[in-house]
């Protein structure tokens, strides 16, 4: 009796023995095959991400895009008056100085060359993502009282 006891013990062993060996041998080929992927940039988070310019009510950031040196931003003003654009600064990039004004439903392209550029020298070199504040500051033209308008701003650089 005690003879026959052992051998079921030993076969159920072995059972659970094999079993893990054989779902550890897939798991661990799994593992590699995830490794191997991301190690050559297949599953790269950065191709991945969203691209989005935010700012408060009044003002819409309709497009964007980043280099290795600068930054163009279209920006349209949606206060419902005229303003004029002071200041804008995305993060660590060089402020771009006054635009002058901004009718009520007009857009301003702020982009290297151009009226007022972003420039990013050497801050972006390197980088794969761009993801900063966006301060725009501009003064009502009736009032003459400046405001803040804060926002975000997260793209891929080309």
């Amino acid at each position: 009796m005690i003879k026959k006891t052992m051998t079921i013990k030993k076969r159920k062993s072995q059972a659970a023995l094999e079993f893990i060996m054989t779902y550890g041998w897939a798991i661990l080929v799994v593992l590699v095959a995830i490794g191997a992927l991301a190690y050559f940039g297949v599953l790269s988070p950065d191709k991945f991400l969203p691209s989005k310019c935010v700012l408060q009510s009044g003002i819409a950031c309709l497009d964007h895009k980043a280099t290795a040196t600068t930054l163009e931003v279209v920006i349209q003003n949606s206060l419902g008056f005229d303003i004029t654009i002071d200041n804008v600064k995305a993060g660590k990039c060089t402020p771009s100085g006054s635009k002058g004004a901004l009718a009520n439903g007009a857009q301003l392209k702020l982009t290297a060359g151009g009226v007022g550029a972003l420039s990013c020298t050497g801050i972006l070199a390197g980088a794969s993502k761009f993801n900063e504040e966006l301060n725009v500051t501009y003064t009502v033209t009736e009032t003459g009282i400046q405001h803040n308008n804060r926002g975000q701003i997260t793209t891929r650089i080309e």
